[in-house]
């Protein structure tokens, strides 16, 4: 895999809006992109970094979130004084042109663009250095980028596993009754890509198929390969770990191993608040996945409240 360029590009000819403006840098084999939203040069700056699958810079996906989380994040951020830079992955949306192939990615691969947002910023704004949030998936992306704290600020893990993501699928798979029949095979798969090992997608029943398809193996891999809370203990930077408790990816027990691999973070957790920071009431599981689709129902104002408060004080 190339280096990723660390030239600035220009920023494109379009005119500055409420939602920001569009910034793109060398990736690889193409731009990379994303949306700058900046109240002012005193302002602290944060990298939101996204979480798994075809998520764009704004939050949706084709999976069925809607409604924008990561704008109403940064747009609800730019009200309290933060900046935000919210980016599209390699290889998707307006990052499209960055790789041939958006799964042909890694987890270091995500970090080391992370790096090089952070040094556009920098260069562009003069700030001193840039907050890393990373959201689901990106909270992983975000510690492995910390690893190396150039330019960094701190960390902001949002709905992030404290558990390797072997365990967390498994959970996942046993969490619902309905996946019984399917256990055995999924379980003996993720045991396979945690030794290293490719499996045959094909041999799987046909439901696991799309989770351990051939294209993506390498790349879970790679992702098995972390222990959250092992990263985290690592990391040399105020670290702010925010957990909504109606989450049905990521349990509370992982912020609380987050907390436990470093003790000097700060752990919020926000009742009420789903994996993609929107207000549930109740503990109906099909009501709270209904909230992911629907493009009216804005995110939880606790968030913003709670991300703003840690990077002004």
């Amino acid at each position: 895999m190339k280096p990723i360029a660390l030239a600035v590009a220009a920023l494109l000819a379009t005119a500055a809006s409420p939602a920001g403006v569009e910034v793109t840098i060398s990736g690889p084999q193409g731009a990379l992109a994303g949306t700058l939203l900046d109240p002012g040069k005193n302002a602290p700056a944060i990298l939101i970094i996204p979480g798994s699958g075809p998520t764009d810079r704004d939050g949706n996906n084709s999976l069925g979130v809607k409604g924008g989380v990561y704008r109403q994040l940064a747009e609800g951020l730019a009200a309290k004084g933060v900046a935000t830079l919210r980016i599209d992955k390699r290889g998707l949306f307006g990052s499209k042109a960055a790789v041939a192939d958006p799964n042909d990615v890694t987890i270091a691969a995500y970090a080391a663009d992370a790096h090089a947002w952070v040094d556009m910023l920098r260069a562009k704004t003069g700030r001193s250095c840039v907050w890393l949030l990373g959201h689901s998936e990106g909270s992983l992306v975000a510690l492995k980028a910390a690893q190396n704290p150039s330019g960094i600020c701190g960390v902001i893990l949002v709905s992030g596993a404290g558990r390797p993501y072997g365990e967390v699928i498994r959970a996942q798979l046993r969490a619902n009754p309905a996946n019984a029949p399917l256990l055995a095979a999924g379980e003996a798969a993720i045991d396979q890509l945690e030794a290293g090992k490719k499996v045959d997608g094909g041999t799987l029943p046909p439901p696991l198929q799309p989770l351990f398809r051939d294209n993506v193996q390498g790349f879970l891999i790679e992702a098995f390969s972390y222990d959250p809370a092992k990263l985290v203990a690592a990391v040399r930077l105020p670290v702010l770990i925010v957990q909504g408790d109606k989450d049905l990816q990521v349990a509370v027990t992982d912020a609380e191993l987050l907390k436990r691999g470093q003790p000097a973070a700060t752990l919020k957790l926000l009742p009420g608040v789903n994996h993609v920071l929107k207000p549930v009431d109740g503990d109906d599981r099909a009501a709270n996945a209904a909230t992911y689709g629907n493009a009216d129902l804005a995110i939880a104002p606790v968030v913003t409240d709670t991300i703003a408060a840690f990077v002004r004080k």
